[in-house]
C-alpha cells in the first residue's frame, strides 16, 4: 500500500493538480478544502504526510498546524503557499513545519521533498524505546526493567545482556553471538563469562516463582521466551 497523504488546498485546479500527481506515483490521497476539515482528517495521527496551504477558509493552515502540535500530532508537514517572503518561510517553519514551499511551484520538487518527509518521518517512528517479552518490559530510555510491578535492578552487563536477549525474542542465541554483541571480544575468551551473567540474569528475572523466560538450549546457547 504506498504511503498516506492529506492534500489540504482551496483552490479546486491547484488541489486535482496535486492529489493527481502523487496518486501517479502510488499515494493514497486525501483532500480537504478548508481548515476544519483538514484538522479533523488530520487529527487521527495516520497519514504519512500533509500538504498544507497557509490561506484557506474556516481555519488558517498555521492555526490547522499549531492545533495539530499542540495536540502531539508530529506528522510531518509541508507548507505550500504564495506566501514566500523571508519572514514568511520563517514563521511557517518556526511554527511546526517541516518544509515550506512556495507557489507557483514545480510538482517534481514538491514530489521531491515530501518523499524526503515521509522517508524521515518512517526513520524517526521505528526507533524503538521499549522492549518486552511477556510481563517483561525494558525501558530504554528510563533504563528500567520491571516483570509485571516488580522492579529488577540489573548492572550495566546485565542490563545490556537483557536487551540483547530481549531484540532476539524466541531466537536461539549462541555465545559467539553474545560474546560479540555484549562483551565485544571477537574471539572465546576461554572462561564462563557468559554463564555466570546469564545465570544471574535468570535469577533476577525469575524470582518469586515467575515463569521461566531465559532457557538454555543444549548444545546451542540460550533462548528468551514463554516457552520453555
Amino acid at each position: 500500500m504506498g504511503h498516506k497523504l492529506l492534500v489540504v488546498e482551496d483552490d479546486e485546479a491547484t488541489a486535482t493538480y496535486i492529489v493527481k500527481g502523487f496518486a501517479e506515483e502510488g499515494f493514497v490521497v486525501d483532500k480537504a478544502g478548508n481548515g476544519r476539515d483538514a484538522l479533523f482528517l488530520a487529527s487521527d495521527g495516520t497519514y504519512d504526510a500533509i500538504v498544507l496551504d497557509r490561506m484557506i477558509p474556516q481555519m488558517d493552515g498555521m492555526s490547522v498546524l499549531g492545533a495539530l502540535r499542540a495536540g502531539g500530532i508530529e506528522t510531518p508537514v509541508i507548507v505550500l503557499s504564495a506566501m514566500g517572503s523571508t519572514d514568511d518561510r520563517v514563521t511557517g517553519l518556526t511554527s511546526g513545519a517541516d518544509d515550506y514551499l512556495t507557489k507557483p511551484f514545480a510538482f517534481a520538487e514538491l514530489l521531491a521533498r515530501v518523499r524526503l518527509l515521509v522517508k524521515r518521518g518512517a526513520s524517526q517512528s521505528a526507533v524503538e524505546t521499549r522492549l518486552s517479552c511477556g510481563d517483561l518490559e525494558m525501558d530504554l530510555l528510563a533504563r528500567k526493567v520491571k516483570r509485571g510491578s516488580r522492579a529488577i535492578d540489573l548492572q550495566p552487563r546485565e542490563f545490556r545482556l537483557l536487551e540483547y536477549f530481549l531484540r532476539h525474542v524466541d531466537e536461539v542465541v549462541t555465545r559467539t553471538m553474545l560474546l560479540e554483541a555484549v562483551w565485544d571480544y571477537h574471539f572465546d575468551p576461554g572462561t564462563n563469562v557468559i554463564d555466570v551473567h546469564v545465570s544471574r540474569l535468570r535469577r533476577k528475572l525469575d524470582e518469586d516463582g515467575a515463569a521461566p523466560l531465559l532457557h538454555t538450549v543444549r548444545g546451542a546457547g540460550y533462548r528468551l521466551g514463554l516457552s520453555a
